[in-house]
């Protein structure tokens, strides 16, 4: 059991549909970091090595090829786990698929809440699964972009996660909405929240501040990426203080049950 948990959450400007340089750059960041901070866990921006492109069918991969390639030879690199989501292909469907892989963890989380403004539900498939996962010693549940706007999918029930992790596409026009409910997430489940969402503009023409932050269980930003710029934020979090303001302050034990259809 890990007392505490380094993470770092990259926040940068995804080149459009160009997934060779996107992971060059995943790959320079993550090594400058590694010079100055130990981390536990990354957590990238959704479709990371594309931008949120509708382009699915060409750019679609499957779980063996260059994203999670990559991903896991970092993850053994730099003995840590990281999390984002990219364009994967499962047979005849493809799905806006998060993926949490360290050298001995290989999970993966398909998204629920396709964003039908965007005609993401044209292109992709639907998750119909949450994912927490048990990472040393703390359970972690997995969330893309749109999923943070519907608080019933990833209510905290009993405690069962201590950290949610959210990589997101999430444009600047709406960005108060992202602010707000990042907070709203903590403090309703009484959890740590790590949130990576892009910079720069997409070839769509929409505009990305970023926002990318850490917060803790009463909502409080720990850390935030700068505005409109890439950037890298490192905090750690406590396993102790989370149990100690979940027993001191216990309103988890008179929540509403949530049955999901």
């Amino acid at each position: 059991m890990n007392k505490y948990l380094n993470l770092s959450v990259i926040q940068f400007d995804i080149s459009w549909e160009n997934k060779e340089k996107n992971l060059r750059r995943l790959s320079e960041l993550v090594h400058l970091n590694s010079e100055k901070n130990k981390t536990d866990i990354y957590i990238v921006p959704e479709m990371f090595t594309t931008g949120f492109t509708m382009n699915s069918d060409s750019l679609a991969e499957n779980i063996h090829q260059e994203t999670i390639l990559k991903v896991k030879e970092l993850a053994t690199k730099y003995d840590c786990a990281f999390y984002g989501s990219f364009i994967c292909r499962e047979g005849e469907n493809i799905y806006n698929r998060g993926f949490f892989i360290a050298p001995d963890i290989e999970e993966y989380y398909d998204k629920k809440h396709l964003f039908s403004i965007g005609s993401e539900t044209l292109h992709f498939k639907a998750g119909e699964n949450q994912k927490i996962v048990s990472y040393k010693g703390w359970n972690i549940m997995l969330q893309i972009c749109y999923d943070l706007r519907f608080p019933v999918w990833c209510r905290n029930t009993d405690n069962d996660y201590d950290i949610i992790l959210f990589a997101a596409n999430w444009p600047k026009s709406r960005q108060y909405a992202w602010d707000t409910l990042l907070r709203a997430r903590a403090i309703e489940n009484c959890c740590y929240v790590a949130a990576a969402n892009r910079s720069g503009e997409d070839n769509n023409g929409n505009i990305y501040r970023g926002g990318s932050a850490i917060i803790d269980m009463k909502g409080k930003a720990l850390s935030i990426a700068r505005d409109d710029k890439e950037d890298i934020i490192n905090d750690s979090v406590s396993y102790e203080d989370l149990q100690k303001f979940r027993l001191k302050f216990p309103v988890w034990k008179d929540s509403d049950l949530f049955k999901l259809l």
